[in-house]
């Protein structure tokens, strides 16, 4: 079969899935998967896929997130932290006593200069162990969450869910959205893995009993 011939073939079984789906309605799709694994403790199986992607995580009571925060901070030598617009007034109140609080508008060039970035959370992903921040209140824009060498996100037990198709049903589609699954990190060409190149270069996050 010449290439020309190959390409047609191809792009015929492409329009003849394009006619088809265009008769089926959504609703007639088969979704069974969504449902298809229920886990039995999602909060402790959200911590433990977590920690899988190097990332350290801690289940504090809810009035000890403040200071749990802060002690993550200190032991990290964190001394100027972002706090986004949204998050609880009681941990700038707290933190402010101690660590210099950076305007949560701080440019580009601010950003560099901040140690650690306190964020809440949108979802958490249980079978994934992966973090989605939708950038509303307490989780600032991206660039915030991007550049500090040390991001603490501080996530409630409500806010795990099962899996991705149960996560995505919590978000809303016309907001943006951030997935982290542990801290920033890549591979070069020998699989030398390197962390803090395209984010945070550690990632500890917060588990609280919100309800």
């Amino acid at each position: 079969m010449s290439s020309n011939s190959a390409r047609e073939a191809v792009l015929g079984r492409v329009r003849r899935a394009l006619r088809d789906a265009e008769r089926t309605p959504l609703s007639a799709v088969p979704r069974d998967y969504r449902t298809a694994r229920p886990l039995a403790d999602l909060v402790g199986a959200f911590c433990e896929a977590v920690a899988d992607y190097q990332a350290t995580v801690d289940r504090v009571a809810d009035d000890a997130v403040a200071p749990a925060i802060a002690a993550t901070a200190r032991a990290a030598g964190a001394r100027r932290l972002l706090i986004p617009d949204g998050a609880p007034q009681a941990w700038s109140d707290s933190l402010g006593e101690e660590f210099e609080l950076v305007d949560p508008a701080a440019d580009t060039a601010a950003l560099e200069q901040v140690d650690a970035v306190i964020t809440t959370a949108a979802v958490g992903i249980a079978s994934t162990g992966t973090i989605v921040l939708d950038h509303g209140p307490g989780q600032g824009r991206r660039a915030a969450t991007l550049v500090p060498d040390l991001h603490i996100c501080v996530v409630g037990e409500s806010q795990v869910s099962d899996d991705v198709p149960a996560a995505l049903s919590r978000l809303d589609p016309v907001r943006p959205t951030t997935f982290i699954s542990g801290p920033s990190a890549t591979s070069d060409i020998e699989l030398n893995r390197v962390e803090g190149v395209h984010g945070p270069r550690t990632l500890h996050v917060l588990v609280h009993p919100d309800a």
